[in-house]
Order: C-alpha cells, then sequence, then structure tokens
C-alpha cells in the first residue's frame, strides 16, 4: 500500500549530539578527526587586549567556520552563514549547536584584517608540520609552479595608464614608430590598470588570451601525497623566476628537510635560478627553452670561458666584458679591428654597428650545463617531470574547482594571500584525513586477517605493494 506523510513535525527536544546527524564520510566529519585547534589562542593572543572590550568570538571557532567554507567550495562570508543556518554539518564542525545564534559575516572580516596574512601564514604552516608528522610529507622531492588567479574586479574599473600628453606632442613622426612599439598593451602607456583593486596587474597565460587583472599564486608541492608545503601570492606580472628560490627556502625552513630535487616548467629555466639551485645542491628537473635565433648568427655559436671571463666568436676572436650591465646579466664586446676584415660581418653585425655584441646572462655556466643534463634526461627524469604535471598543476587545478580559488573572492594583495593559505590548508587538512582513514581502514584490515588460517598478523599493511602513504592520492 501507498504511504502518505505529513508535512507537519513535532520535535521540539533532540537527545544526543548534531555530529549523529553528519555522515561520517562527510568532508568535515573527515578533517575534524585530524584537525586540533589548540595551539590557535595562544598564536592570537597577541590580537587582542587581555581585558578591554566585550568578548570576542571564539578564535577556534571562527577558523573553523573559515575552513569549512572553503573545504565545501563556500567562499564568500554572507553565503557562509546564510548556509550555516540550515547546514548541521557547518554547525557542528564549528561547534555551535542548533539553538545557538551564529556570528555576523561582517565579524569573519574584521577578523580576517585584525589576525593579518602572516598569522594565516603562520596557521598554514602548522598544516604542513602536522602533514610531516603524519609522513605524508617528506619535503626532499617537490615540484613548483605558479598559476593566475582572475582578480574581482570588472573590466569598467580599467582605465589607460595616464601619460602627458606633451610627450606625445613632442615625438616627430620618424619616431612614432618606434615609440608605439615600446608602449604597447602589455608595456607602456596603452597598459590597462585598474582603479578599484591596485595590487592587481595585468596578465595572461596565453600569447591567444587577452590580458586580465590577475594575482599570481607561487605554489611548492610536495611529491609523496601532494601536501602544499609552501605557497604565496604576488600581483600577476610578477615573473616565476623571480620568487622560486624564496619559495623553496622558506617550504625547507617549514618542514625542517633540506629539499634535493625541485621540477618546474619551461617558464623557470633561467641561468639565476639553475644557479641558485646548485648553490643549494638542489638537482633541477626543469626542461631548458629553446634559443631565440633573431640573428643568422645566433648566440649558441660564441662559446664562453668561464675561466678567463671572455666569449670566442666562430673565427677566434675575442669578445671582452664592457662596462653596460643590464639587470639579468653583461655586455661583452668585440673591437672595430677584430670585425672589420671579417668575413660573416655581413650577417653577423647589425647595419649600425661596426662591433659585436652579445649579453651573457647571469650564471650562464649553470644554464649551459642545464642544457647538457635535458640532453641527458633518463626515465626517472621523465618521470619525476610526469609527476610534476599532475602534482603541482592537478593542485591549482583542484583549488579552483573545489575551493573557490578561480577569482578572488576579496580585493587587495593582503586578502588574495589570506583565501591561498586558507585554501591550501584545507587542501592539506583533506590530504591528511585520507591518509587517517586508509590507516585505520588498513589496520582493520590486518586484524581481520590476523584471524584466517595462514595469514601472518599484519601482512597486508601495504597497499598495491607501496606503503601507505604511496596510496592516499
Amino acid at each position: 500500500m501507498l504511504e502518505r506523510r505529513s508535512g507537519e513535525q513535532f520535535e521540539f527536544f533532540l537527545c544526543g549530539s548534531l555530529r549523529d546527524l553528519v555522515p561520517d564520510e562527510h568532508v568535515l566529519a573527515r578533517v575534524d578527526r585530524v584537525l586540533d585547534l589548540s595551539w590557535l589562542h595562544d598564536m592570537v593572543a597577541e590580537s587582542y587586549a587581555a581585558s578591554v572590550g566585550r568578548p570576542a568570538i571564539d578564535p577556534e571557532a571562527a577558523l573553523r567556520l573559515m575552513l569549512a567554507g572553503f573545504l565545501l567550495g563556500i567562499v564568500h562570508d554572507r553565503r557562509l552563514i546564510r548556509e550555516a543556518q540550515v547546514n548541521l554539518a557547518i554547525r557542528w564542525f564549528a561547534g555551535y549547536g542548533l539553538q545557538e545564534k551564529l556570528p555576523d559575516h561582517s565579524s569573519l572580516t574584521r577578523i580576517r584584517k585584525r589576525w593579518g596574512a602572516d598569522l594565516f601564514r603562520r596557521i598554514f604552516e602548522k598544516s604542513v608540520q602536522a602533514c610531516v608528522a603524519a609522513g605524508i610529507a617528506k619535503g626532499e622531492v617537490v615540484h613548483v609552479d605558479a598559476s593566475l588567479i582572475r582578480a574581482d574586479v570588472s573590466w569598467e574599473s580599467l582605465v589607460a595608464r595616464h601619460v602627458d600628453d606633451v610627450a606625445d606632442a613632442n615625438n616627430d613622426d620618424s619616431g612614432r614608430d618606434e615609440t608605439a612599439a615600446r608602449n604597447s598593451k602589455k608595456t607602456g602607456k596603452y597598459k590597462k590598470v585598474c582603479t578599484t583593486d591596485p595590487d592587481a596587474s595585468m596578465a595572461t597565460n596565453g600569447r591567444n588570451r587577452r590580458l586580465e587583472p590577475s594575482y599570481k599564486q607561487h605554489g611548492v608541492v610536495d611529491d609523496e601525497c601532494g601536501v602544499i608545503v609552501e605557497i604565496d601570492v604576488t600581483t600577476g606580472e610578477a615573473n616565476e623566476g623571480d620568487h622560486i628560490l624564496s619559495r623553496l627556502d622558506t617550504a625547507a625552513q617549514t618542514t625542517g628537510v633540506a629539499i634535493t630535487l625541485a621540477t618546474a616548467d619551461a617558464g623557470y629555466a633561467y641561468g639565476k635560478v639553475f644557479g641558485g639551485l646548485e648553490e643549494r645542491k638542489i638537482s633541477a628537473v626543469i626542461p631548458t627553452k629553446a634559443e631565440p635565433i633573431r640573428s643568422k648568427v645566433p648566440l649558441r655559436r660564441f662559446r664562453y670561458d668561464a675561466h678567463h671571463d671572455i666569449v670566442k666568436c666562430l673565427r677566434g676572436k675575442i669578445l671582452r666584458p664592457n662596462r653596460t650591465k643590464v639587470a639579468y646579466g653583461r655586455f661583452f664586446a668585440s673591437k672595430a679591428r677584430d670585425c672589420k676584415g671579417c668575413d660573416l660581418a655581413a650577417i653577423c653585425l647589425s647595419p649600425s654597428r661596426v662591433t659585436k655584441a652579445v649579453v651573457i646572462v647571469n650564471d650562464y655556466p649553470a644554464l649551459l650545463r642545464a642544457r647538457r643534463k635535458r640532453d641527458r634526461w633518463g626515465k626517472e627524469e621523465k618521470r619525476l617531470y610526469r609527476r610534476h604535471r599532475w602534482r603541482s598543476e592537478g593542485f591549482h587545478g583542484e583549488a579552483k574547482s573545489w575551493h573557490g580559488l578561480a577569482r578572488a573572492v576579496r580585493r587587495g594583495l593582503e586578502n588574495m594571500r589570506i583565501q591561498s593559505f586558507l585554501t591550501a590548508m584545507a587542501i592539506n587538512l583533506k590530504r591528511l584525513a585520507a591518509a587517517f582513514l586508509l590507516f585505520w581502514s588498513l589496520i582493520w584490515r590486518s586484524i581481520y586477517q590476523e584471524k584466517r588460517p595462514g595469514r601472518s598478523p599484519g601482512s597486508d599493511l601495504r597497499f598495491l605493494g607501496q606503503p601507505i602513504s604511496a596510496a592516499i592520492c
């Protein structure tokens, strides 16, 4: 027979805990098993007055509310509080009862502003150290990558950079083409700037895509289980090569383990990067860039002698360093009498020059060694680079698809850093919860196997022939 349920509900009392109503496989229930914030009160105590003002919101409850939002992909405070009103899992995870009043959404904004990005960094580092203590992050082999994050601004807020009209009036017709080439949409006076979020800069991740106001997130991911051991945010136009070494140093300081190998894509293939990695005794698995051929006699045909600090051309003439320096290297120039009678002068020299000048970038010998090493990549290096693509790039895709990092939630570099720290912490807690669940499932499986005849105790504590940590992700 058919059953008909009444829409009226008369439950006035609820016996037991809200935890009884949250499924064990819910992401908040899984994360709660490994989340320990007993240290938080002492860390944030310096941000509050000891005996002045009204009692503040419990810091642990506030942080749990923020983490619940990022774990569930609810990154806006208003929507998070509205969802927490009816979501028992969020109420229980944050420590609020069924009849308790939730804080106003503006309270979370004030708490983030009071704590600051540096304190959120320390909170994120706590999650990294917990993963290291659990054995799911080794800190020896890491993958480095950067990703653009769209700023929370509209196209109407973009304006062209102001340039004094007198500069255009003083340019003659002969120099207009050269001036227009310098002042392109990517650099110069035609480059757009954002008035509502000055920290966001115009950037793109492809030549066939338009520039957008963006931030750039730099991440360092551990190879073992994909734990994010370091994260930071800069403006969108920042160069990745300027930040990789500092990120690796911070990651090693956080984990307490020296990095032995780092992988990255070709966007990091600079001489200064390879030189810095050699100084730190870190092996690099980075594909080198193809040298741009802008002349019939390219730079690779000139031999640099690091011992004598000279450059030799194809005909054996010597180019010596001059006083002209650039930020990324030095100029080496020949003498006019050496190039005057050279049979390659017609294709080697520019029409307006009588000497040859080449730029040797900083740490050029390290770049040459990296190019030779790239030609000798074996199976292990190719395997590590394939892991880089789905470890590091997979982290950015996961953060953008599931945790709301595809677009900035608030404006300003400080707020963007806080968003990245909380997102990375949420992902690390997911990794830690998965390890905890797998560990106990294997323990129960081993206990069951002990009762079966012919099986040794603990014989199945390896998952698919690998240690527990290798089977988490």
